[in-house]
């Protein structure tokens, strides 16, 4: 079992920056594609940002393309999401999650992922 907490979220000012924190526990992430889904109020849970086990690989939903940084730091255990620029638009609650083990590519599809955090809440306010 992989359990993932996310840190980090809060209000920011349109045009600001955050960085969220994704620490694992239970198992080493080393092996699995992590991702970064969002679900703003009264919406389904979107695809953000995705890296591959090595890091080596990243995809990104076109809505923050330029704008954010997926990384990961396997030693740590941890992956980030860099966001700048920040739009009222990115506010929602910022989810983590860890793929199946071996695949070898960032997926966006969320029936991929087995693993979720209980999510940290953005507000960007206009």
């Amino acid at each position: 079992q992989v359990q993932l907490v996310e840190s980090g979220g809060g209000l920011v000012q349109a045009g600001g920056s955050l960085r969220l924190f994704c620490a694992a526990s239970g198992r080493m992430i080393g092996s699995y594609t992590m991702g970064w889904f969002r679900q703003g109020p009264g919406k389904d849970r979107d695809f953000v940002a995705a890296i591959s086990w090595s890091g080596g690989h990243t995809y990104y939903a076109d809505s923050v393309k330029d704008r954010f940084t997926i990384s990961r730091d396997n030693a740590k255990n941890t992956v980030y999401l860099q966001m700048n620029s920040l739009k009222s638009e990115d506010t929602a609650v910022y989810y983590c999650a860890a793929g199946p083990l071996g695949l070898g590519y960032p997926s966006a599809d969320r029936g991929q992922y087995d693993y979720w955090g209980q999510g940290t809440q953005v507000t960007v306010s206009s």
